[in-house]
């Protein structure tokens, strides 16, 4: 039986931690962020951790099971 193929759209996006955790990126950073505001932008600028069952989700995309 052959081996299932990791999500390769995943694996651009989102990053496995050694606890088992899946970070990601926060979304509405790319441009016009004159108008949020200076803890807006500093938090943004952080990884954030994928809750509960999407996050399992997501690390068995990753691993490729």
């Amino acid at each position: 039986m052959p081996k299932q193929k990791t999500k390769k759209g995943v694996v651009k996006r989102m990053k496995l931690t050694k606890s088992g955790k899946v970070k990601r990126h926060h979304s509405f950073t790319s441009h016009i962020m004159v108008r949020r505001s200076r803890k807006r932008k500093r938090h943004l600028r952080q990884a954030a951790v994928l809750p509960g069952r999407m996050g399992r989700n997501m690390a068995l995309c990753l691993k490729g099971f």
